[in-house]
């Protein structure tokens, strides 16, 4: 039988990269095989080495995407803006390069599409987390709306993920209402910023309820995740265990205080 094909026209895949082209490989050739084509491709490079960068000249003839390059690592938050300018569909479907869709995907990522057409009010589609957003309310076709409160007793500090670098749709303009992405910092720094930005702006998003279902993360050995987490923050240690509800805690505060005072 032969599977169904899907065009997103109004849809750009942006994908960031970084010395991963086999993963990169690997991502669009999932697209591929699942009979989804966009709009548009933006492979948005930041800087990588000599070797990955002739692997995805390859690419490019095989995919027929744009390539955004610089000459240096400038980090996440260039990367991904200099990717977004790129782009000139109504919507951007962002994807790092260690990501594969899974053969679900086109239908709820359909969904999803639909969803932000038919209300104007929706900034933000996410389909894959580690965890579960806290504060939800049913939306529709396996999607949640995710509510941000700011009263301290509800404290669990995963409600300030209301954006995620994970993969999700957007609508392309939205650096006027949320801003660029702060350059220069750390990628968990440059993401927690742009999340202060979407609380800030009371943006509405919503959330896959099968958030890993949707996407697989995968690191080979040959191209690790670039994404390094302290060792005691995973430990299941029960000193250890403690002494991180106690810094999650911390957190809320320090990140209540953020919302407040940093703009």
């Amino acid at each position: 039988m032969e599977k169904p094909h899907y065009h997103f026209k109004s849809v750009s895949l942006l994908i960031t990269h970084y010395n991963r082209s086999n993963s990169l490989e690997r991502l669009l050739t999932a697209f591929r095989d699942l009979n989804c084509s966009f709009g548009g491709i933006i492979v948005s490079d930041d800087g990588s080495k000599s070797m990955h960068l002739e692997k995805i000249t390859e690419l490019q003839q095989q995919f027929s995407f744009t390539l955004v390059t610089t000459p240096v690592n400038k980090g996440l938050g260039n990367n991904i803006n200099k990717g977004q300018d790129a782009v000139t569909t109504p919507y951007t479907l962002y994807v790092q390069e260690d990501f594969i869709p899974t053969g679900i995907f086109p239908i709820h990522f359909t969904d999803a599409l639909e969803m932000m057409e038919a209300d104007p009010q929706l900034d933000i589609a996410r389909f894959y987390a580690y965890f579960r957003y806290p504060y939800i309310r049913t939306y529709n076709k396996g999607f949640s709306e995710m509510i941000f409160h700011a009263a301290p007793w509800y404290n669990n500090h995963l409600k300030f993920y209301l954006y995620s670098d994970h993969p999700h749709l957007r609508r392309s303009n939205f650096f006027s209402k949320f801003g660029r992405y702060a350059e220069g910092l750390s990628g968990d720094r440059t993401e927690y910023l742009m999340a202060l930005a979407f609380i800030r702006k009371k943006a509405k998003g919503i959330f896959f309820d099968d958030f890993t279902k949707l996407f697989l993360q995968a690191n080979s050995e040959a191209e690790p995740s670039t994404m390094q987490r302290a060792g005691w923050r995973e430990s299941k240690n029960p000193f250890m265990l403690l002494l991180r509800a106690g810094y999650l805690q911390f957190k809320l505060l320090k990140w209540s205080l953020d919302l407040i005072t940093k703009k």
